[in-house]
């Protein structure tokens, strides 16, 4: 630890900002994987269920969490979809076995299911591809089955399947971690390269305005890490709008100190990812800048090591729908999880897309129990007020902060923060993390031309139990509560940010 005083300070001008925040940000992800859509999204017969089988105590809470942008159908599971097999009467389609998850799909969910899902939460559809085991022409007949109005066989079969309107989808994952060698079909960065710009180029003669995403790399740990994203752009790079990323992280070996750290890793992921984009444009000579899609993102105990919602197995292979990845998060993995929000909106003028994963049950905010209730697991709250408070422009933060040493990352600050502006109301929210285990950390922020007079809230989630978690039986034990004692004076924030804390204060 330095000799320096134990607090930490920053200022917020209102004319030193990073960016505009997209609402994509927000995002979240549905993939058939264990219980995320049967007895999650999806259970006709439950109580709350309505005509389509969509439970009403789910959607009721994914409007509260505040998800925009949701992707579709996976994940690894897309891999070795056939769209084909989720449209049309559910008594005709057919039941498949899904190698991703080793588990038999039913598809009586599909993507008419999945678009009635996205509406009636208000959000967007981000629809993955297959593009492991299928290719150019099955990814143009998808688009023209969900986008064409009418008058060819495949958008006249939508609307004789009950959709008239078109979808309407605009936002298009050209497959999913396809460096990965787990991947059903698995390629070289030069085969998906030039997959992916045929693939796009393909569906611009139909639909020039789309926005498409090219797979990067699944972790920043692949040894194919950034010459993957080099060679799959130079590929592609005039063709695609987006380069995705993907990171997981959990507490390994006891060390509490470096999984609070994790966020390091995250703004380190997305600077070298826009480096290495970046390079690609300038070589190609090109005025296009490539954004990213952070479309994997979150907590998750890769290793087994976390306790589960219902303390029950992975079950027998080719189950249908069984109990997989339903990490019960405790208040320390749901600081973490702020911090890696922090990190998103501390690089949105690069991060225009970004997706929690998942949305229901597979290592997510939203927790069921079939027949049963809903209920909001610890990261729920982060996501939801960042959500809520974090639209508008992202002022730029740069703390000075006390520090301490990690194993996995060295020195880091123990304040990480960040700060919205609402351009309509003027008013700021700061979004804060203490990742210090044992003491308080105090906080000065000088603000200037901001016009702000008073500290509106400061929420904290925190608990004296590290390893407090919401469960079924005690669904509120975790949640957000007011701290005392903010206060703004003399264009001078003061506040105290607990030991292992989120916080949310908002001026105005």
């Amino acid at each position: 630890m330095s000799d320096a005083p134990h607090s930490a300070r920053f200022t917020l001008d209102r004319d030193f900002t990073v960016s505009p925040v997209d609402p994509r940000l927000f995002g979240s992800f549905v993939e058939h994987l264990g219980r995320c859509v049967y007895t999650g999204v999806h259970e006709p017969g439950h109580p709350t269920a309505d005509a389509e089988g969509l439970r009403g105590d789910v959607l009721d809470l994914v409007r509260e969490l505040g998800v925009t942008a949701i992707r579709y159908p996976g994940g690894n599971f897309v891999s070795g979809y056939k769209w084909e097999d989720g449209v049309g009467p559910k008594e005709e389609r057919p039941r498949r076995l899904d190698l991703a998850w080793r588990s038999t799909e039913t598809n009586q969910f599909g993507l008419s299911e999945f678009i009635d899902f996205v509406r009636k939460v208000g959000g967007e559809p981000m629809m993955a591809l297959n593009l492991g085991t299928r290719g150019v022409a099955e990814a143009i007949e998808l688009l023209e089955y969900a986008n064409h109005p009418g008058g060819t066989e495949l958008s006249e079969r939508r609307v004789a399947h009950g959709d008239k309107d078109p979808f309407g989808i605009r936002l298009w994952c050209l497959g999913n971690e396809l460096d990965g060698p787990w991947q059903t079909g698995h390629k070289t960065a030069d085969e998906y390269g030039r997959l992916a710009a045929e693939t796009a180029r393909a569906m611009r003669q139909i639909e020039p305005g789309l926005e498409l995403v090219a797979c990067g790399s699944s972790s920043q740990t692949m040894e194919t890490f950034a010459a993957w994203e080099a060679t799959v752009l130079s590929h592609c790079y005039d063709l695609v709008d987006h380069v995705s990323l993907h990171a997981y992280y959990y507490e390994r070996d006891g060390d509490r100190d470096s999984f609070l750290a994790s966020a390091v890793d995250t703004e380190s992921f997305i600077e070298n990812v826009v480096a290495t984009a970046d390079h690609v444009g300038a070589r190609l000579k090109s005025d296009k800048r490539i954004n990213l899609s952070f479309d994997e993102w979150n907590v998750w105990y890769q290793d087994g090591s976390a306790p589960t919602l219902s303390g029950e197995g992975r079950g027998e292979d080719w189950a249908e729908a069984p109990r997989l990845l339903e990490d019960n998060y405790s208040v320390t993995d749901a600081v973490v999880f702020g911090s890696l929000l922090i990190a998103l909106l501390r690089h949105a003028d690069r991060v225009k897309v970004a997706c929690l994963a998942q949305l229901v049950n597979v290592i997510a905010p939203i927790a069921t129990e079939p027949g049963g209730a809903a209920w909001r697991q610890t990261t729920f709250h982060p996501f939801a007020q960042a959500s809520r408070y974090g639209r508008g422009t992202v002022l730029d933060v740069r703390p000075e902060s006390p520090r301490h040493t990690t194993e996995r990352y060295g020195e880091v600050d123990l304040l990480h923060a960040t700060a919205v502006r609402d351009e309509e109301t003027g008013a700021v929210t700061i979004f804060a993390v203490n990742r210090d285990l044992t003491r308080s950390l105090p906080l000065d922020v000088t603000l200037r031309g901001l016009g702000l007079s008073e500290v509106v809230e400061h929420s904290v989630l925190a608990d004296a139990d590290p390893d407090a978690r919401n469960t079924a039986a005690d669904p509120d034990r975790v949640t957000p509560r007011q701290s005392a004692g903010t206060t703004l004076a003399e264009g001078v924030l003061t506040a105290r940010l607990e030991p292992l804390s989120w916080n949310v204060i908002r001026l105005a």
